[in-house]
């Protein structure tokens, strides 16, 4: 930047003159617009809460001292009451958790539940009854690309079960399509023993049955799903030597 310096001539003018600093070669110009950095923030001192906390904290030990050294027996009844209390809170919480469980559990059993639910859930769902049914190793792996492999189990007799989910509704129907595609992934890509599609719809007659029937594809509609959450029994189908 220009600096600005000013003298008097012998006869008295005022003269100012403009002079531009030389800077040093190589040296980088300044930023005349850099924005300056706004200074940290120092860190509230709270030694002084803490100190007053621990100081709290021991009249408070103090008091209750003194007061269980003058008063025995009144400490034990208050003790006793603040134990009774506090065991009757816990039961409450745990009857109302088992009241909760037991109502999900019911709830469980009966189809109409799955109506209202997502795909994810209806899976889920579907992997809780096996599991109840005493199949083991029930394991949901329905995702983008999983070649029609929602659940994998195994089941009382140690055969591998691959089953697909549809969670539709009362009035929706699974076609021909789905489980031709089914039954091309089902055996060659997941080694299933027992092939099964699962659904809270229904399936198409015709083509679909006759094909399923063809193919050794299990398939449970919404009366043969309801019968069996209901029951605890799976389907003859799934229980097959």
């Amino acid at each position: 930047m220009p600096r600005v310096s000013s003298y008097r001539r012998r006869d008295g003018t005022r003269v100012r003159g403009h002079y531009r600093t030389r800077r040093p070669a190589g040296a980088r110009p300044r930023r005349t617009n850099a924005r300056r950095r706004p200074a940290a923030r120092a860190t509230p001192d709270r030694s002084g809460w803490w100190l007053a906390g621990g100081l709290a904290l021991l009249v408070a030990l103090w008091q209750v001292t003194e007061f269980v050294r003058r008063h025995p027996i009144w400490s034990v009844v208050i003790v006793v009451g603040l134990l009774a209390v506090g065991g009757a809170v816990l039961t409450l919480v745990l009857r109302a958790r088992d009241r909760r469980n037991a109502a999900e559990n019911a709830r469980a059993l009966h189809i109409e539940v799955t109506d209202t639910m997502t795909g994810p859930q209806f899976e889920q769902w579907v992997a809780a009854l096996l599991t109840r049914s005493g199949f083991s190793g029930v394991t949901v792996c329905g995702r983008a690309g999983d070649r029609g492999a929602d659940i994998v189990a195994t089941t009382p007799d140690d055969r591998r079960i691959v089953v697909q989910c549809k969670r539709h509704g009362p009035t929706n129907r699974v076609g021909s399509a789905a489980i031709q595609r089914f039954a091309g992934t089902c055996r060659s890509i997941h080694r299933g023993d027992i092939c099964a599609i699962v659904t809270n719809g229904s399936f198409t007659a015709g083509d679909g049955l006759r094909l399923a029937r063809e193919l050794d594809i299990v398939l449970l509609d919404r009366t043969a799903l309801a019968h069996w959450a209901y029951t605890g029994i799976p389907p003859a189908s799934l229980r097959r030597g």
